[in-house]
C-alpha cells in the first residue's frame, strides 16, 4: 500500500501559517485535505525531540506486539476525535461535520488487515479511512493525493519520505516577529527564548532534509503564499501530481469559503498587511530579541530586513 499512496505533509512552526496553507489547499479537485491537523503522532514518540515538541505532532511509532485496533487508538488524532465524539466541546462545533469515528476505526483495521500492519500502511489506513467515513465530505471525484497538517513535522521528513517512496513535506516559515507577536496571544505562551529556540530548530531541520531529499521536501515563505497562493502554491501541487487550481486564492473548509482561518489557527487575517501589522506589535526590545535569536536563519530565508 505505501509504495503507491502519495502524501503531501504540512509542516509549520506555531503561528508560522500552516493552518492557513492548509485550508487554501483545502479546495484543490485533486487532494484529499484532511478536515483538521492531522495529529498523527503517539506517545512511544521517545527521541530527544519529545521534550521540544508535542508527540502528537510527530510522526508516529507503534508498538510491536498489540493489534490494528490498538494501533487506531494510538494516534492522539484530538481535533477530530474531539469534535467526533464530543463535538458540544470542540472548537469546530459550528461547522457541519457528518462523520463516525467508530466507522473510520473499522474501516481502518480493514485496511491494515488487507495491507499488513507496519507503520506506513497504519498512516494511509488513517487517512483512507477518514475520508470512508466523512459522509457529507464534498467530493470532487479526481481526488490523487492525501494531504495532513501537523505543525512542526518537518523535524520527521526523513521518516515519512522513508515511509512512502512518492511522499513530499511543504514546510512554510513565516517572519519569526509576526510568529512570536501571534504566539503570544495564546493562553499559555511560549517565553520568547523558548520560542525562537524551536522556531529556529525546525528550520535548521527542514533546510537539512530539502537538501537530503531534493524535490520531495517543499519549504515556502507565509509572506510568499499570502501574496499569491497559486503561484507559491502552484509548483508544489505540479510537484506531487495533481496541478494548479484556481481553488488556491481562497481558505476554505470542506469546499467552503472561509471568512477568517480562526479557529483552524490564530492567524485571522491572512494577508500582507495584517502580517506586517502584526510583527510591530512586539516592542523594540522584543524585536530586537527576536532578531538575535533568530540568527543566522534571517538571512537564509531572506528576512534580514523584513523589520527595523
Amino acid at each position: 500500500m505505501n509504495e503507491d499512496f502519495r502524501l503531501l505533509m504540512i509542516s509549520a512552526m506555531y503561528e508560522n501559517g500552516g493552518n492557513t496553507t492548509h485550508r487554501l489547499l483545502d479546495g484543490h479537485p485533486g487532494l484529499f485535505v484532511y478536515p483538521f491537523e492531522s495529529q498523527l503522532g503517539t506517545a512511544l514518540v521517545r527521541d530527544p525531540l519529545r521534550s521540544m515538541f508535542p508527540v502528537k505532532y510527530r510522526w508516529p511509532v507503534f508498538p510491536l506486539d498489540g493489534d490494528s485496533m490498538d494501533d487506531y487508538r494510538a494516534i492522539i488524532d484530538e481535533e477530530c476525535k474531539v469534535r467526533a465524539r464530543t463535538p458540544r466541546v470542540s472548537k469546530f462545533r459550528h461547522m457541519p461535520f457528518d462523520f463516525s469515528d467508530d466507522e473510520r476505526a473499522e474501516r481502518f483495521c480493514w485496511h491494515v488487515a488487507a495491507a499488513g500492519r507496519t507503520r506506513a500502511n497504519n498512516v494511509a489506513a488513517f487517512f483512507r479511512s477518514t475520508f470512508e467515513a466523512w459522509r457529507n465530505r464534498r467530493a470532487s471525484g479526481r481526488e490523487s493525493v492525501y494531504v495532513g497538517y501537523s505543525p512542526i513535522v518537518a523535524v520527521d521528513s526523513g521518516q515519512i519520505l522513508a515511509d512512502f517512496p512518492k511522499g513530499h513535506v511543504l514546510h512554510v516559515v513565516r517572519n519569526p516577529w509576526s510568529a512570536y507577536a501571534d504566539h503570544k496571544k495564546r493562553p499559555v505562551p511560549l517565553s520568547l527564548d523558548r520560542y525562537l529556540l524551536a522556531w529556529c530548530l525546525v528550520q535548521h531541520l527542514a533546510l537539512q532534509f530539502r537538501v537530503r531529499f531534493p524535490g520531495r521536501v517543499h519549504i515556502l515563505r507565509f509572506e510568499d503564499i499570502l501574496a499569491s497562493p497559486v503561484r507559491a502554491l502552484g509548483p508544489v501541487c505540479r510537484a506531487v501530481g495533481v496541478g494548479v487550481a484556481a481553488s488556491l486564492r481562497t481558505p476554505t473548509w470542506n469546499g467552503r469559503r472561509l471568512k477568517e482561518v480562526y479557529p483552524w489557527g490564530t492567524i485571522r487575517r491572512a494577508s500582507p498587511a495584517a502580517n506586517r501589522a502584526t510583527a510591530v506589535e512586539l516592542d523594540a526590545g522584543e524585536r530586537e530579541a527576536v532578531r538575535v535569536r533568530a540568527q543566522p536563519y534571517l538571512a537564509i530565508l531572506g528576512y534580514s530586513r523584513f523589520i527595523k
